[in-house]
């Protein structure tokens, strides 16, 4: 049998708990994730005993003990931890948001009213950072974006390739009523708001399958060109009447974003991300080709419809994620992380890991992601001006 490949988790909160599911239902080839490390040691500990695991003391000891290092940290840290880790030797998953602009470092930094022009320089800077690390270890590095392993996404990938087909206009969603996390709202720890913590997702199926219809095609990829986008601050309107059912607790990042993709071929892409919508998690991509149509929902999904007439009666069943009330119909969730992609996403990565060959979500993707959102900051800015993906 062969040797497992070993894991190690950096981060011991929301990120390292899907992760450490979606690890473990990696099949074919033996995995064991070892242990986890997190800069609270006490949450260390916490997740060690939960998950049966060891706490390491520090980043350079468990990278030592493992061969993948699963970065579910902060963006703000995952260009100096990937780097590290790929110069030990390591191959490294980093969740998204792949890496970013985080601030000059100052305690008056406010990211809303910051030049996005200097951030747009800066975040391609990181990335590039991390890429060349990765290429000069010789390892691979796995972007964490679930929505391309989406079993709805990965059919319609399967049209695409099979088909021939053309796609000359996609459309996608992801919102909710606002982010689990704390620090979510201030720019220095999220990288910005609705379009970097939601619309990474949409956009990164997007532009996922754009590459996957070119290499179909003409065996090259078909890359962004040039971007259009408006965001805005609703919950922060002077006007707006707050009923207490979405999160308000914003800092300096925008509550709501639109964003328009032009490809190299002249094609289109429309993405919406916003912390407004009740009701749960509403994620879903629309593609409309020159031979066929695609809805592709993640979140909800009609497989199951339940009708409960008193929150009570379901207080201990688990429906979905931010449903806000069990009561009344609803579409509980049969299993929210296949339906999401994420048992299949960690198999990729281990099998590539393993064969040492890149991910369908690779580094490249990771780039053209964080390009497209901060060149879609920059025409926020501009209120909307087109501006060109570097």
């Amino acid at each position: 049998m062969a040797e497992a490949i070993k894991v190690g988790l950096v981060g011991a909160r929301f990120a390292a708990r899907f992760h450490w599911e979606g690890i473990r239902r990696v099949y074919g080839l033996p995995v064991e994730i070892v242990g986890v490390t997190a800069k609270s040691a006490e949450s260390s500990k916490v997740f060690a005993r939960e998950y049966g695991v060891k706490a390491f003391a520090s980043f350079e000891e468990l990278c030592d003990a493992v061969d993948v290092v699963d970065l579910c940290t902060p963006g703000s840290t995952h260009e100096p931890l990937a780097v590290a880790a790929f110069q030990r030797g390591k191959h490294v998953i980093i969740e998204k948001p792949f890496t970013g602009y985080y601030g000059p470092g100052t305690e008056d930094f406010r990211g809303n009213v910051f030049s996005k022009e200097v951030m747009l320089r800066e975040a391609m800077a990181s990335c590039d950072r991390i890429l060349d690390a990765a290429r000069a270890s010789g390892k691979q590095l796995g972007y964490a974006e679930n929505f391309i392993y989406a079993p709805t996404v990965a059919k319609e990938r399967e049209i695409v390739e099979k088909s021939g087909g053309q796609i000359l206009w996609m459309m996608g969603d992801c919102s909710h009523s606002g982010s689990h996390s704390p620090y979510y709202g201030i720019w220095k720890f999220s990288g910005g708001g609705s379009l970097v913590g939601k619309g990474c997702h949409p956009l990164s199926a997007i532009l996922h399958l754009k590459r996957v219809e070119g290499e179909a095609h003409d065996g090259k990829p078909i890359r962004p060109a040039t971007v259009s986008c408006r965001t805005h601050e609703i919950t922060r309107l002077k006007n707006y009447r707050d009923a207490g059912f979405v999160r308000t607790t914003y800092d300096d990042i925008e509550d709501y974003a639109q964003v328009h993709v032009t490809f190299d071929d002249g094609t289109v892409a429309d993405v919406f991300s916003t912390e407004l919508v009740l009701g749960g998690v509403h994620s879903w991509l629309e593609v409309v080709a020159n031979n066929h149509r695609t809805r592709c929902n993640l979140n909800p999904i009609d497989a199951i419809r339940t009708y409960n007439p008193q929150e009570e009666i379901l207080k201990d069943v688990y429906l979905a994620e931010k449903l806000g009330t069990k009561q009344g119909w609803s579409n509980p969730a049969p299993d929210e992380g296949w339906q999401n992609g994420y048992p299949q996403e960690f198999q990729d990565f281990m099998v590539s890991m393993a064969a040492n060959r890149a991910p369908l979500s690779s580094g490249e993707l990771a780039r053209d992601t964080m390009a497209v959102l901060y060149s879609a900051y920059l025409s926020a800015e501009r209120h909307g001006a087109e501006v060109n993906v570097p």
